[in-house]
C-alpha cells in the first residue's frame, strides 16, 4: 500500500474541509452568532492536521491501487465526520461528542437521522444549521470527488477513488479522464442545487431556508431546520422538493447523455423505467390508502396525492424529509402505507445518484439472478444468460451483487441485534428494525418512538449506528477493509 499517497490525500481532505467550514463561519460571524468562534476554531484544527500531511509527505510515486482507493475514501469519511462534529461540541450546541459524531456521520453520509429534539433544532444558531445541511451537500457527491475535480492527477489513480466513493454496483467514466468526469458531475450537481434554491425562493420560502433545504435535497439527506421538517411550508414548496428529490435519485450519467442529445440512450435505461414505475405504483397505492383513512391532513384527494408522492419520493430517494404535521407522525399512517414505505427503504435510488439504499439496479439484477436460478432448476441444460441494460451480465457481476446483498443482510441483522440490547425508553422491535434499516440505507426517518429522533439510544448504540451510516454510504467494502487489521500489514 502506498502510505504516503494515502496520508497526503487525507491532508488535502483536511484542507478542503477547512475551506468548506469558512462558509458557515462567515455566516455566523455576519449574524453575530456565538458559534462563529467554534467554527473558526475547527477551521484552525483542520488546517493544523492537513497542512503537514499535504506538504511534508512527498510520495516516491503517485500510483494508487484499488485497496489504496478504498482506504483513502473510508479514512476521509471518518475524518470529516470526526472533525465536522467539533463546532457543535465546542459551541455547546451538542455537548456530548458521540452525539455530535452521530449527527455528522448522519450529515456526511446523507442519512438525516438526528439525536436532536425539535426545539433544539429550532433554537440552534443559523451558522450551525447551515453547516449541518451543508454536510449533506458535501457528502452527496463526495469530498474526494470534489478534490478530483480541482486537482490534476492520473486518470487511473482517480478512477479507483471514484469507484470507491460513488454509490452503485457499476461506476463508469462519463469521459475518458476521471478528473473530467468529476468536474461534469459537480457542475450538474451545483446546477440542480441552484435551480432548486431559486424555485423554492420563487415559491415563497425564505432565502436561508431555501438554501439549506436545497443542500438537503441535493445530497438526499433530509436535515431540516424546523421541528416538522417541511410540513409548515406551502404546497408549492412541497411539490418542488418532491420533484427534486426524484431528480437527485436518478443516475447523473443520464443527465450528461441528455445534454449531449443522446436522448434515446438516456431514456432507454431500464433502471430509469423501473425507478419511475416504482414511484408511480407506490404513490398511487399510498394515495388511495391515505384518501380512505381518517387522517386530519389528508381529507381531500389532492392532499392525499401530495403527501403520498412526497413521502414516496423521500423514502425511495433516501432523502427523508416529511410533510407530516408536528402534531402527528408517520406512525399514524395506515399499515399498508407504512409497509410500502418500509420496502422503499431497501430499494433506494439509482446507481450513480446521490441516493442510498441497495440501488434499483442491484434489486433488478437480484430478481434476474433469482429468475435464472428458477429456470436452471426446471431446464438445467438450457443456457440462461442474465441481461440488464442490454448487456449480458457475467457470472462475476452476478456473484458480486449476490455477495454484496448477503453481507448487507448480515450487517442489518448484526446491527439490529446490538440495538436490541439497548434499554432506551419506548424502544420496540419495530423501532429498532426500522432504525437499523434506515441507518444502513441512509434514509433517516424510522417508526415507533424513533420517528421523533434517535436521542433515546445509549452512547454505544449511537456509535454503532454512526458506523452503520458510513458503511451504507460507502457501500460496505471501504469501511470494512479499513477496519481490518491485516489491511495495514506490509506483505
Amino acid at each position: 500500500m502506498n502510505y504516503r499517497v494515502v496520508f497526503q490525500t487525507l491532508g488535502k481532505v483536511a484542507i478542503a474541509l477547512a475551506i468548506m467550514l469558512v462558509l458557515p463561519t462567515v455566516l455566523a460571524a455576519c449574524l453575530a452568532e456565538y458559534s462563529w468562534w467554534a467554527l473558526l476554531t475547527t477551521v484552525g484544527i483542520s488546517l493544523v492536521i492537513g497542512l503537514p500531511l499535504t506538504f511534508a509527505l512527498k510520495p516516491k510515486n503517485n500510483v494508487i491501487f484499488t485497496k489504496d482507493g478504498l482506504i483513502i475514501v473510508s479514512l476521509a469519511w471518518i475524518y470529516v465526520s470526526a472533525i465536522g462534529a467539533l463546532p457543535f461540541v465546542i459551541s455547546g450546541a451538542i455537548p456530548n461528542y458521540i452525539d455530535a459524531f452521530f449527527e455528522m456521520c448522519s450529515g456526511f453520509s446523507t442519512t438525516g437521522a438526528t439525536i436532536l429534539e425539535g426545539w433544539q433544532i429550532e433554537t440552534m444558531d443559523k451558522g450551525l444549521l447551515f453547516w449541518r445541511s451543508f454536510s449533506h451537500w458535501i457528502g452527496g457527491m463526495g469530498v474526494i470527488v470534489f478534490l478530483m475535480a480541482f486537482e490534476s492527477g492520473s486518470a487511473d489513480r482517480g478512477m479507483h477513488v471514484l469507484r470507491a466513493e460513488m454509490p452503485g454496483p457499476i461506476v463508469d467514466k462519463i469521459v475518458p479522464r476521471a478528473r473530467d468526469t468529476a468536474k461534469i458531475l459537480y457542475l450538474l450537481y451545483i446546477g440542480f442545487t441552484v435551480a432548486e434554491a431559486i424555485a423554492l425562493i420563487i415559491a415563497g420560502m425564505p432565502i436561508f431556508d431555501s438554501v439549506v433545504h436545497a443542500f438537503g435535497t441535493a445530497g438526499t439527506g433530509g436535515f431540516g431546520i424546523k421541528a416538522d421538517s417541511i410540513a409548515s411550508y406551502n404546497a408549492a414548496c412541497q411539490w418542488i422538493i418532491t420533484v427534486f428529490m426524484i431528480l437527485f435519485g436518478i443516475n447523473f450519467n443520464l443527465y450528461y447523455l441528455m445534454i449531449m442529445r443522446k436522448f434515446r440512450q438516456a431514456f432507454g435505461s431500464r433502471e430509469l423505467w423501473i425507478f419511475g414505475g416504482v414511484i408511480v405504483a407506490a404513490s398511487t397505492a399510498i394515495s388511495v390508502d391515505l384518501a380512505l383513512s381518517n387522517l386530519a391532513y389528508t381529507q381531500s384527494a389532492s392532499d392525499a396525492v401530495r403527501h403520498a408522492a412526497f413521502q414516496v419520493a423521500a423514502f425511495i430517494s433516501t432523502t427523508g424529509y416529511s410533510t407530516i404535521p408536528a402534531s402527528s407522525s408517520i406512525n399514524a399512517f395506515p399499515l399498508l402505507s407504512k409497509g410500502l414505505l418500509f420496502m422503499l427503504m431497501f430499494i433506494g435510488g439509482m446507481a450513480g445518484s446521490t441516493g442510498g439504499g441497495l440501488k434499483v439496479s442491484r434489486v433488478a439484477i437480484l430478481f434476474c439472478a433469482a429468475r435464472k436460478e428458477l429456470r436452471r432448476v426446471t431446464h438445467p441444460r438450457n443456457a440462461n444468460a442474465v441481461k440488464f441494460e442490454g448487456k449480458i451480465l457475467s457470472d462475476e457481476t452476478l456473484h458480486g451483487v449476490i455477495n454484496y446483498f448477503a453481507i448487507y443482510m448480515l450487517l442489518i441483522a448484526g446491527t439490529f441485534v446490538v440495538l436490541s440490547f439497548d434499554g432506551g425508553a419506548g424502544l420496540t422491535v419495530e423501532a429498532n428494525i426500522t432504525a437499523t434499516v434506515s441507518c444502513i440505507n441512509n434514509i433517516g426517518p424510522a417508526y415507533g418512538v424513533v420517528s421523533g429522533g434517535y436521542y433515546m439510544y445509549n452512547w454505544f448504540s449511537k456509535l454503532v449506528m454512526s458506523f452503520a451510516m458510513l458503511l451504507g454510504r460507502l457501500e460496505i467494502y471501504p469501511i470494512l477493509i479499513a477496519l481490518t487489521p491485516t489491511t495495514w500489514i506490509k506483505r
